[in-house]
């Protein structure tokens, strides 16, 4: 068993980071002032707000899988996370 110390490796909207072992996808995002997961209908940001999955509002794409909540997904090596601004940027 890895020490909760230890570092992986993974990647949030096309760029390689490190990240601790046992931390979740939304906890890592503000680590990296990541502050937009997703937009709403209307075009309005999102982020985190209750932190437990009920407010849905940190969905993000992870390993192509679109709509998984990032507060109850802990990272993994070789994980591909995308936001909504990383989708924004490609709209550009």
């Amino acid at each position: 068993m890895q020490d909760q110390k230890d570092s992986i490796r993974l990647w949030l909207n096309g760029s390689p980071i490190e990240a601790q072992t046992g931390i979740t996808v939304a906890a890592l995002l503000m680590q990296q002032d990541e502050w937009l997961t997703r937009c709403s209908v209307s075009g309005e940001s999102r982020f985190v707000l209750c932190g437990m999955g009920v407010c849905q509002e940190c969905r993000v794409t992870i390993n192509g899988q679109p709509q998984r909540l990032a507060c109850q997904t802990l990272c993994s090596p070789g994980m591909v996370i995308q936001t909504a601004s990383h989708h924004a940027m490609e709209a550009k």
